[in-house]
Parts: C-alpha cells; structure tokens; sequence
C-alpha cells in the first residue's frame, strides 16, 4: 500500500492517480492542500530525496514567494512554510513502506513497480 499525497487539481496528480488504478496499485491519495502534512513528515520526504527534488522551484507558486521566504526554504527549517503551502512541492509525492518517491518520470514508475 503506497500513499500518493498531492493536489487533485494537479494535471500530474491526476495521471498518477489514473496510472496507479490501472497498475492495479493498492494505494490511498492524501490532498496535502486540504489536510496539510505534518512538518515532521516533510522533514522525513526531504532527508529521503533531498530538498532540490523535492522543492518546485520552476513552480507558480515559488515564483511568486518573496524573497524572505525563499531564504527560509533556502534555510535549516523551510518544513513550517512547505506545510503551510504545500504547491511549493513538487508533485506527486509517494510514500511506501520504505520508500520516498518525488515527481512522475519513468524513473518513478519503475521504481513503484519493483
């Protein structure tokens, strides 16, 4: 059982969500804009994937920040500020028993197919 926590608005969200149906994939969506993830949780998803992967930086909503909270992503603790506005995170994210999965490649499918 995989949780795929996202928006469902997100174009990607949706395909994955449409992928892992027909994967026959046993997993649970979690909106993280409508139920935030704990910071504790989002400090687990960086430590897994690194905060280059899991932070959109090419995103409306980065582009929009202020320069203030850029640094605080840019800082020791941006897991207040990520938890508060979740689409500054790249989407979908992936959670497995002992995995954590950041984004739709290829890359991704395979490695939530093993």
């Amino acid at each position: 059982m995989i949780t795929i926590y996202g928006i469902k608005t997100c174009d990607t969200v949706r395909k994955a969500l449409k992928w892992a149906e027909e994967q026959g994939i046993e997993h649970e969506f979690h909106d993280f804009r409508k139920n935030p993830v704990a910071e504790t949780v989002i400090k687990k998803w960086e430590e897994a994937v690194g905060r280059d992967k899991l932070i959109n930086k090419k995103g409306t909503t980065y582009r929009k920040l202020s320069d203030s909270d850029k640094e605080v992503l840019a800082g020791q603790s941006p897991y207040a500020l990520l938890s508060s506005q979740p689409t500054i995170m790249k989407r979908p994210v992936f959670v497995g028993d002992d995995q954590v999965l950041v984004g739709f490649t290829e890359a991704e499918k395979s490695a939530l197919l093993k």
